[in-house]
């Protein structure tokens, strides 16, 4: 088994888009990560600056096997959905994988 893997996505929305936006990621983009072989979980951040909200979607995967089972082949690129054209300002091309050198977090 490979190094645990943390993916990295920005995205930008209008702010009287944001909640519609939120519930889009948590009934339809949780879902379909949390699919995939390998995934360990999923995190949204969101912050509101001027009238742009700033969603942050990290995703933890047990490896880059794992991320090429979601992202495809070439797992540096972003992976949109249909529905992003409705609340997205740009697409932005590609995330951030980061290696999980540590961990204390715990829920709960």
């Amino acid at each position: 088994m490979g190094a645990r893997i943390a993916r990295i996505w920005h995205g930008r929305v209008p702010a009287e888009k944001a909640a519609e936006y939120r519930r889009f990621l948590v009934e339809r983009a949780i879902p379909d990560y949390q699919g995939v072989e390998g995934c360990l979980g999923v995190q949204i951040l969101e912050r509101t600056e001027g009238g742009v909200a700033h969603f942050l979607v990290v995703s933890y995967w047990e490896d880059m096997e794992a991320v090429k089972r979601f992202a495809g082949p070439q797992p540096e690129k972003a992976k949109y959905y249909e529905e992003d054209k409705d609340y997205l300002l740009e697409f932005e091309p590609h995330v951030r994988h980061y290696v999980i050198a540590a961990d204390t977090y715990r829920p709960g």
